[in-house]
């Protein structure tokens, strides 16, 4: 059994091929890792950036992606203005998006990681301030983060997978893996 930690850079697709645009194929996890057997468990969005597991083993794959199985993710997001105590409670309680109910997050927030640099950057508006949020959910619906942050009046502009259950992200750095 292989199992991989690898730090998904911004704009590169969360699986090996590219099938969705004729003549400009977007970056993949292809040009990244070249080992045989490995498949994600679970998605990132192309435009979030962080921890991806792959694994050869598939009830590991499973346990990892399936909702049944509650498999805690933590991520660090980015957020346009100030968290308030209402907007943790929201995140806290669960919020109803329109796919239905999220199960509670635990959310905080925290000071500006120390972090790499994103490329491209950030889209920075001088007159909004922006605030850093870490927020653990236990399913992985599409865009589930961001639009849970957008529901309570925070928009995510950037957004850091830290943690998929006891693995880290450490200092592994964006394109780089290792194996556990």
């Amino acid at each position: 059994m292989t199992t991989l930690l690898f730090n998904k850079p911004f704009g590169v697709l969360s699986q090996f091929t590219d099938k969705g645009t004729e003549g400009s194929p977007r970056p993949t996890l292809s040009q990244f890792i070249d080992v045989p057997g490995v498949y994600p468990a679970g998605r990132l969005d192309r435009d979030s950036e962080g921890l991806m597991v792959l694994t050869s083993d598939g009830a590991l794959q499973a346990r990892i992606a399936h909702p049944k199985f509650k498999a805690p993710k933590t991520y660090w997001a980015q957020v346009e203005g100030i968290v308030t105590t209402e907007a943790l409670a929201a995140l806290r309680n669960g919020i109803t998006l329109k796919d239905g109910p999220t199960r509670p997050a635990q959310a905080k927030t925290i000071a500006s990681p120390d972090i790499w640099p994103r490329n491209p950057p950030i889209r920075v508006r001088k007159s909004i301030p922006d605030s850093w949020l870490e927020l653990t959910i236990t399913e992985g619906r599409n865009r589930q983060v961001r639009r849970m942050t957008a529901h309570v009046g925070l928009p995510t502009l950037r957004l850091i997978r830290v943690r998929i259950g006891d693995w880290s992200l450490d200092d592994l750095q964006p394109g780089m893996w290792r194996e556990t």
